[in-house]
Parts: structure tokens; sequence; C-alpha cells
């Protein structure tokens, strides 16, 4: 799967969205696809998280997530049965008037075969929407 990068506006503070961002145990109770969240191993700079979504099929996923407060969050695969590679992360970037100009970008290269109803509904459906839950959390949050 080719990478997939977004950029949007966010009316709260890089503070903010990054609290949100790297609060992963949270992350089922706003993103319709992500079924369970497990913490395997948090640190200051970052934590191992495993994921687990349904998309068409179950799918889960470890990644090693890298933090860098309140400007970046960058990931790599740890381990997965479906994906050979998941890289990508968050760039934040404070704006003048309080918001964020917050950058996604996610690199997949698949396993194997892998049906193209998951891999679309990663780049079209699941982007669009994974940023649209994370802009009205934390411009809720911010208020």
């Amino acid at each position: 799967m080719p990478g997939a990068s977004r950029t949007v506006t966010i009316d709260a503070s890089p503070e903010v969205l990054f609290d949100i961002v790297t609060d992963y145990a949270s992350y089922p109770s706003f993103l319709s696809d992500v079924s369970e969240v497990k913490v395997i191993e948090r640190t200051d700079k970052g934590a191992v998280v495993e994921f687990s979504l349904n998309l068409i099929r179950k799918v889960s996923y470890t990644l090693r997530m890298v933090e860098e407060r309140p400007k970046k969050v960058r990931w790599t695969l740890e381990q997965s049965s479906l994906m050979r590679e998941n890289n990508g992360g968050w760039t934040l970037e404070a704006l003048p008037d309080g918001k964020t100009r917050a950058t996604y970008e996610v690199d997949v290269t698949p396993r194997g075969f892998v049906p193209g109803s998951i891999v679309s509904a990663l780049t079209g459906r699941t982007l669009p929407a994974t940023l649209d839950a994370f802009k009205q959390r934390a411009e809720a949050r911010a208020k």
C-alpha cells in the first residue's frame, strides 16, 4: 500500500492534541474501527501498543511509539501477521491563533496478499474518519 498523508487544522493547542494522541487506551471510545488497545510497555519517551481493529475482518498489530512532546509521535511496526511494515506518525505545529496544524502520515506494506477491501478501508475511509475523530475530540477538550 502506498503511503498516505493528511493535514488538518485543529482548534486546540498542540499540547491538548498530543495528550489525546498519546492516550492510546482511550482510542476505542472515539475511534469506531478500534475494538481494543493494550499498552504493553510505557516509558517517558514512548510506548509499545497492541491495536485490534475491525476492518472487514479483525486486524491486530503492535507498534513501537516514540513521543516527542508536544510536537511529534512516530511509530514503527513491532509485530503483525498481516503487515510487513507500518511506519508513520503525527507532526503537530503550533499556529499563532492557538490552533494546531496536524499532519498524519502512514505507510503500510502488506505481508503477502491482502484483500483490496481492507487496503481501501485503511486509506479511503479510515484515515479521514480517524483525523475527524481526533479533531472533534481535541476541539471539545479545548473548550
